[in-house]
């Protein structure tokens, strides 16, 4: 903040958060110090790239006013975010009444014996926030992602199917309300006892081949081939569908 006689001036650097091809924005805040009416005007070294509104006005005795500063969209930022750019802020006492239409220029011209103040402001480039990094480290449980690929960056075919597996079985889940989720628990658990029991029967009849083997060894040896192989699709089917 400034420490003159007439106007107190916050901030004293023009603060920009730098963004290619976009306007962008800042304040500046007088507050009249004194009993009387006081006129201000802003000049700058760039004129073209910046607009202030207002540029020149009058602020009340012991009142504030606020002066907004915008830097039009740039096609390029400058090297190392430096900008050399500066505003001059001259303030003037004036009569009581004085509005802003009646501000002119020879209101501050020093060689016509007029007092006015000088401050001068800072253009200041703020970088643009980095974005956070999409990958991340581990999940949320805590376990790295890792786990699914091996040291010479091959997938792990196994880990990476049940992963699958459990992914999928989790969209489904999301999918079913929960009267559909109990209904589907209850099949599930139905046809898992079913299969258990087709499983304890096949393996009573496997136990009466095995002992009627000795009479007829290569047709039972046929037969319980089959079985074997029928028992296989089976469970292999029972187990893709729980």
């Amino acid at each position: 903040m400034s420490r003159g006689d007439l106007l107190s001036i916050h901030p004293l650097e023009l603060k920009f958060p730098f963004a290619l091809r976009k306007q962008i924005s800042c304040s500046l805040q007088l507050s009249n110090k004194t009993d009387n009416y006081v006129a201000f005007k802003v000049k700058t070294t760039n004129p073209k790239k910046y607009c202030v509104r207002p540029n020149a006005g009058v602020v009340l005795p012991r009142s504030t006013s606020d002066v907004i500063v915008t830097m039009q969209a740039q096609k390029e930022a400058p090297p190392d975010m430096n900008c050399r750019d500066k505003f001059l802020l001259q303030s003037v006492k004036v009569n009581d009444g004085i509005t802003a239409k009646d501000i002119t220029s020879e209101l501050f011209n020093k060689e016509a014996g007029h007092v006015v103040e000088e401050c001068k402001l800072k253009v200041v480039y703020l970088s643009p926030p980095q974005p956070p990094s999409p990958v991340h480290e581990g999940s949320e449980e805590g376990s790295s992602p890792r786990g699914l690929v091996s040291d010479n960056g091959h997938v792990n075919a196994a880990e990476f199917s049940t992963a699958a597996k459990a992914f999928n079985e989790q969209l489904e889940a999301q999918d079913l309300s929960p009267e559909q989720t109990r209904t589907h628990i209850t099949k599930l658990t139905e046809e898992k006892k079913s299969a258990l029991q087709q499983c304890n029967k096949i393996r009573h009849e496997l136990e009466l081949l095995k002992r009627e083997g000795n009479k007829s060894s290569g047709g039972v040896s046929f037969m319980f081939v089959i079985i074997i192989g029928l028992l296989g699709i089976f469970m292999g089917y029972m187990m893709k569908k729980s």
